[in-house]
């Protein structure tokens, strides 16, 4: 099995076991093997899955303003956690793949495998969400055709970033592709990037 295919099934366990109590307080039961990548790509599609229905959560337009900034600062360290864990992923790749010399004329791609893994990751999810939409009964003809056609092309985009990954990951191996990791550097939740942050961390300290 291709590394992209067997990321995918490990993505909709994760999907599948959230949605036994699909609820976003419910911790995570990771089955794999500790240290492992299939353990870190279990914990990365969980981490997006409860953030997923997070963001629902958050857009309904009676939900309590003080509750929803609540929400809101947990999808921000939600998405921190998400970039952290993309990076430690890349990490490992790093790891696997640092006695490979490249080849002179190497060439350098706009993404590394972990953040087109993210992709793969989010794409699970909203294929899991359109295919019940496509299917769900309570909806129109038309909703569940429109739904069908959205799937469609969901699944489509799957072929195509399965065979993309791959194919980086071969390129890697193989000295065509170089690896080259930047960090993020987010900055909105640092607080000595942020003004709105440093400026109240002073204002803080002045009153000391």
């Amino acid at each position: 099995m291709s590394f992209s295919k067997n990321a995918w099934e490990i993505f909709n366990q994760s999907i599948n076991d959230y949605h036994i109590a699909d609820h976003v307080d419910t911790p995570i039961n990771n089955p794999f093997q500790k240290d492992s990548l299939e353990r870190l790509l279990y914990a990365k599609n969980w981490i997006d899955t409860v953030q997923w229905h997070l963001e629902d959560i958050i857009r309904d337009e009676n939900i309590d303003p003080t509750e929803a900034l609540k929400l809101k600062r947990r999808i921000d360290s939600s998405n921190q956690q998400r970039t952290d864990l993309v990076e430690f992923i890349d990490s490992w790749f790093l790891q696997k793949y640092q006695n490979i010399v490249p080849a002179s004329d190497a060439r350098i791609n706009s993404e590394t495998p972990a953040w087109a893994i993210d992709r793969l990751s989010i794409l699970s999810l909203k294929v899991y969400h359109m295919f019940l939409e496509a299917h769900r009964e309570s909806a129109s003809e038309e909703h569940r055709t429109a739904c069908t056609a959205k799937l469609n092309v969901l699944l489509e985009q799957k072929e195509d970033l399965f065979e993309a990954i791959d194919q980086l990951l071969y390129d890697i191996e193989n000295g065509k592709m170089k690896m080259k990791v930047y960090k993020q550097m987010k900055m909105y939740n640092d607080e000595s990037l942020n003004p709105i942050l440093y400026q109240n961390v002073r204002n803080d300290q002045t009153k000391l």
